[in-house]
Formats: C-alpha cells, sequence, structure tokens
C-alpha cells in the first residue's frame, strides 16, 4: 500500500488515543481559524473554510467549537495569529515528506522539525525540493461494508468526483481540491456515509521501502511529526509491502 493510504490508516487506528490528548481537535481549531482569518467566516463563501468544517464535523467536533474557531478568525475573539509555514525533506530511504504546519513561534517550529528529520537519518531540505511529486487533491474515504465499488463508482462519479481507488478496507473518492465540499456533499444527500473527507497531498510516484529497519525509522518520523502541536498534517511517498507492515505494528 502506498503513502498516502498507508499513512492514513495507520492515523485512523491510532485516532483514538490522539483524541483524548485533544489533538484532532486542536489542529482542526487552527485550520478553521486560520481558514476563517484569510477568506471570512462564511462557509458558503470560503471553499477552505468548506472543507475545514466539513473534517471537523466528520471527527464529530461539537458545533459550539467550530464556531468558536470561526469567531477566533474574523477577530470575534482573542486568539493567537498563527503562520503557515510548508516544510519539505527526505526520510529514511529516500522517502519524500511534506509537513504542513500552522504555528505562533516559527523558529522553535523548524527547530522541532530539523530535529525529528535528522534523529530519524532524513534530513529537512529546501523549499521545492520535494514539493513537485505530490498532487493536491480532495479525498472521501468510504469503509468497504457500507457500499461495493461499482455502486460507489457509479454514485461518486455522477457526484463529480474524478475517480474511486481501493484500498484495503476502504475506498477513495478522488476530487479536485476545490470539489471536495460539494461531492461530499451530494454522497451524503445519497445517505452515504464516509470515514474521512479532506484535502491532501497525493504522491505521484512512491518509493518503495523494503528493508524492516528503514521502515520502522521512516514510521518513527512520520508519528513525531503528526504528534507535533505545530504540525497540521504530514504526506509521505512511501510504499511498504503490506507484511512487512504487518510485523512493524
Amino acid at each position: 500500500m502506498s503513502g498516502h493510504s498507508k499513512w492514513s490508516t495507520i492515523k485512523r487506528k491510532k485516532g483514538a488515543i490522539d483524541a483524548k490528548r485533544g489533538k484532532i481537535f486542536t489542529k482542526l481549531i487552527k485550520e478553521i481559524t486560520v481558514a476563517a482569518r484569510l477568506g471570512g467566516g462564511d462557509p458558503a463563501a470560503n471553499p477552505r473554510l468548506r472543507a475545514a468544517v466539513l473534517s471537523a464535523k466528520t471527527e464529530n467536533m461539537p458545533k459550539d467549537n467550530i464556531e468558536r474557531a470561526i469567531k477566533k478568525g474574523t477577530g470575534g475573539l482573542e486568539g493567537a495569529n498563527y503562520e503557515e509555514i510548508l516544510y519539505e525533506g527526505y526520510g529514511p530511504g529516500g522517502v519524500a515528506v511534506l509537513v504542513e504546519t500552522m504555528t505562533d513561534n516559527k523558529n522553535r517550529t523548524v527547530a522541532d522539525i530539523r530535529y525529528f528529520f535528522s534523529k530519524s537519518g532524513g534530513n529537512l531540505g529546501e523549499s521545492g525540493c520535494v514539493g513537485w511529486m505530490f498532487d493536491k487533491k480532495g479525498v472521501i474515504v468510504v469503509d468497504k461494508e457500507t457500499i461495493d465499488e461499482e455502486a460507489l463508482l457509479t454514485l461518486a462519479l455522477e457526484a463529480g468526483a474524478e475517480d474511486v481507488v481501493e484500498e484495503d478496507s476502504s475506498f477513495q473518492v478522488m476530487t479536485a481540491p476545490e470539489e471536495l465540499n460539494e461531492v461530499a456533499e451530494k454522497l451524503a444527500a445519497a445517505d452515504l456515509q464516509y470515514v474521512e473527507a479532506s484535502v491532501t497531498m497525493v504522491p505521484k510516484n512512491t518509493v518503495e521501502v523494503a528493508e524492516e529497519k528503514t521502515a520502522r525509522s521512516l514510521l518513527k518520523l512520520l508519528e513525531n511529526l503528526e504528534d507535533h502541536d505545530d504540525v497540521q498534517k504530514v504526506h509521505a511517498n512511501f510504499d511498504i509491502d503490506d507484511e512487512l507492515m504487518e510485523a512493524i505494528s
């Protein structure tokens, strides 16, 4: 399984732990706040805010939390002024890694990100060094138990999706980033429940990681990055064999 889908699966499995620590909600609140600050507090007129609110709803964030985050973004409530910074680098095995951050202290953040890369045997690179290896896509994750592939493909294409990709236990409905909200709303209107809906970076090609030591180091790097308070999303273009993945999980 390739980098985007594999790491997404890992994150969903550990999601319950993260939720207890408040990390998921914290990241979502930051995104909603910044989206509202940059594009206004009306989700209907702000595609990025609509996508952020959609992601929050899929994580069952209370409505009050969403509304407070929007008010912080539009100046109705006091809050930190976050700066968005994208870090790029190479992890173990030459895997390309993108790290989306929101921070109120970029010196702290870059020092921590550089440390994680160095500790894993990778290195933090210059802006643009790996970003060209990814495409921005809207991804809606649907549990395989809820619908068969042919029915989902028909429904998704009618809703305006680009494709449906099969994974181990789920289907991924792929959309253009700007079409994510509309497609998700149409799927919901058709009584289809989905696990996750978000804009993400999908690798154009993947790097095979076959050695157990390298795989462990890579996953530890991704986990350390994901757990950092300033990190919003982590993307990587690795491919780990399912048997090896099962062995190190």
